[in-house]
């Protein structure tokens, strides 16, 4: 089951949704590029018990 998760983009300041694939790990991190700017971000995502997902975004 995949679960949905936001941030909001530093450059551009449009709110993006990521999909999160929960069998990777309860700590995951990566690199992604805004669809709308297409500027790069950092995502930490943090899997809770519950399986809801909190998101963290740095720029690149």
């Amino acid at each position: 089951m995949l679960i949905e998760a936001d941030y909001v983009c530093d450059s551009c300041g449009e709110e993006i949704v990521v999909t999160v694939d929960p069998s990777e790990g309860d700590g995951q991190e990566y690199v992604e590029d805004c669809p709308v700017c297409c500027r790069p971000h950092v995502l930490r995502v943090r899997l809770a018990a519950d399986g809801t997902a909190t998101l963290e975004s740095t720029p690149e």
